[in-house]
């Protein structure tokens, strides 16, 4: 079912999208509890499911390229909340670790998120909600990282 409607073309959701994501990242990052940038939070989130994911897998489940989960990997290693180590199995990939600090950090990036998760959907209805992640999800399949994707 696609909007066709009259009325769809005029909420600048483009602007809307970017407007949100900005302030929400900015709001989140400014809280004087938030230990780690939002990215950090992400790569803790991920090892939370699976220690020890490849550093390639990492990146792609946060939409990031090799240079982008390269440089969260150095920087969440370098405030000791992860560690890198070589694969025993392939010497040229890496896989990372959570640390003591990040086993920390990522239980405290689970509460923030828990409490703006609970500010994000305030006033709407679970129905509603459901609708917002579809639409946001399929953002992803509408328009792919890559053209080769």
């Amino acid at each position: 079912m696609r909007n066709k409607g009259a009325g769809a073309s005029h909420h600048r959701l483009i602007y809307l999208l970017s407007v949100a994501q900005r302030r929400l990242q900015r709001w989140m990052a400014a809280r004087p509890e938030s230990e780690v940038t939002p990215a950090q939070a992400g790569l803790l989130f991920i090892l939370g499911r699976q220690d020890g994911v490849l550093m390639g897998e990492a990146g792609a489940a946060l939409d990031l390229g090799p240079a982008g989960i390269s440089g969260l990997v150095d920087r969440t290693a370098a405030a000791k909340l992860i560690e890198r180590r070589a694969d025993r199995e392939d010497g040229r990939a890496w896989r990372i670790w959570l640390m003591p600090k990040g086993r920390t950090a990522l239980a405290q990036a689970k509460a923030g998120a828990a409490e703006i998760n609970a500010a994000l959907t305030e006033g709407f209805t679970s129905a509603e909600i459901d609708i917002v992640a579809r639409w946001l999800t399929s953002i992803q399949d509408k328009f792919p990282r890559s053209s080769d994707e």
